[in-house]
Formats: structure tokens, C-alpha cells, sequence
């Protein structure tokens, strides 16, 4: 049995991932954390209730993996707690930069610790990742249009960047060959260039939950390909498979597709 405490425990993401542990006869809600509502029941038939402070509920109820869906500004520190304190993160929060990524991964590998980040945790999501690969080897253009709830704090999605650098993986210095010399008369209206020059266009917006395409285009072809999320519950096979899998692995993994 592995336990598991979630950190973000009363937002959209949490109370999913809750539900998901506490009916998975492998795992066991041991803690669940919550800066803002604090002392209240998450989890009836397991008597567990919400603590304000990580570092605390680590030490009282020894959680094996720890789940994360917080924000951008408490999602490093959360991590670093966890790794210093011998519990293997299992990151859903997106926002961490290219440098906080590489700290964790050498404190992960210096505590000899799983450590998993995961920009989406969809299935779906992450075979468009992975079929973006494959197609930016045959086109020399491409850009990112992401679109997500007017909620969601940090642009581009982490799901775009993750996207952006799989593609940059191919070895393309730039994928806006041919393009003229552009001027933008409102600034941004081209998008934050990301990656090999890809640029990600993001949409906030009431009526989205999650929804990325990307565009390919080259002499006479246009291809596109597009994943939409409708209900938060279609993460939760994912965030299962990452908890079983890092609780068994001391290995630091960016990216679902990396355990699919």
C-alpha cells in the first residue's frame, strides 16, 4: 500500500486526485494539505483532514508520495520540502523554470529519490506531445496555440512549453524558416517565442478547462493537431500511474511520456 498526501488538496485539481487515491485499493489518503482552507474533512471514510502547513504534515503522517497541484509560487518550495524530507513528489503544478527544474532533479538525485513532474497528466494530451514530436521532424514550421480556464495563473501552459521543447528535440534550430522580417504593431500579438523560435499563443478564457493544437504548415499542407480536456477526472489515470510508478523508482522523470 502507498501513502499519499496531496498538497492543493481543496482545489479543482486536489479534490480530484483525492477522490482518484481514496478509491484505488493500491493507495491510501494519509494526509491532504491546504494553505487557504484549513481543519476541514477531505476524506470521510479515512478520516483525514487538512493541515495548512507541509513540512508538519510530513512529519506527522509519513507520506510515501506527495502530489502537488498548488500554484506557480509555492510549487518549488513544496518540492524541495518534500525531497529534503524523504518523500518522492509527484508535480501536476505547472510554472517551475528551466533552472528550478534542474535544482530538483540534483536534489532528487542526491537524496536518491524518485521526483516526477508531469506538465498534463491526460493520456491524450501526452500522445499529442509525443505525435508533435514525430511530426515536426517532416515540417520546418510550427507554432502553439493553447487555450485554458481564466483561472489559470501562468502562460504559456506547462503543457506548451514540455510541447515546444519535444519538438526543439529534434535538432531544428528554428521552425519559422522562410518567414519575412516581421514588425508586430501590438506588442505580443505573435506570441512568446519559445523553443527552436515556436511560437505559443495562449487564450484565456471562461468555457476551457485545457485544450492545445498544434499547427504544422509547409508549401501546399497545412497539419494540426489538437487535444481537448472536458472534465478534470480524465487526468486522474495518469497522476495514478506517476504515484505507483515514482513510490518504486529512484529515478527523476519531466514528462508522463517517459513511463507510458
Amino acid at each position: 500500500m502507498i501513502k499519499v498526501g496531496v498538497t492543493g488538496a481543496m482545489g479543482k485539481m486536489g479534490k480530484e486526485v483525492v477522490e482518484a487515491v481514496c478509491k484505488d485499493e493500491n493507495l491510501k489518503l494519509v494526509c491532504a494539505v491546504d494553505k487557504i482552507n484549513i481543519d476541514g474533512e477531505i476524506c470521510a471514510d479515512k478520516e483525514v483532514r487538512i493541515i495548512g502547513d507541509l513540512k508538519s504534515a510530513i512529519e506527522i503522517h509519513k507520506p510515501d508520495v506527495m502530489v502537488d497541484f498548488t500554484q506557480p509560487k509555492y510549487v518549488f518550495e513544496n518540492a524541495k520540502i518534500c525531497l529534503e524530507n524523504g518523500v518522492r513528489p509527484v508535480i501536476g503544478t505547472t510554472g517551475l523554470s528551466d533552472e528550478q527544474i534542474q535544482e530538483l532533479k540534483e536534489l532528487a538525485q542526491a537524496k536518491g529519490l524518485g521526483c516526477l513532474i508531469a506538465p498534463n497528466f491526460s493520456t491524450g494530451a501526452v500522445l499529442m506531445m509525443m505525435f508533435a514530436k514525430q511530426a515536426a521532424k517532416y515540417f520546418d514550421n510550427a507554432e502553439i496555440i493553447e487555450l485554458h480556464h481564466n483561472q489559470k495563473k501562468d502562460a504559456p501552459s506547462g503543457t506548451a512549453i514540455k510541447t515546444a521543447l519535444m519538438m526543439a528535440e529534434t535538432g531544428k534550430m528554428t521552425f519559422t524558416q522562410g518567414n519575412c522580417e516581421e514588425t508586430e504593431t501590438i506588442e505580443g500579438s505573435r506570441g512568446g517565442k519559445s523553443y527552436s523560435d515556436i511560437h505559443i499563443h495562449s487564450v484565456r478564457m471562461p468555457g476551457y478547462i485545457a485544450s492545445q493544437e498544434v499547427l504544422f504548415g509547409a508549401s501546399g499542407q497545412l497539419f494540426k493537431i489538437r487535444h481537448d480536456s472536458m472534465d478534470r477526472k480524465c487526468y486522474m489515470d495518469g497522476v495514478k500511474l506517476a504515484v505507483k510508478y515514482i513510490a518504486e523508482h529512484n529515478e527523476f522523470i519531466y514528462g508522463l511520456e517517459n513511463i507510458m
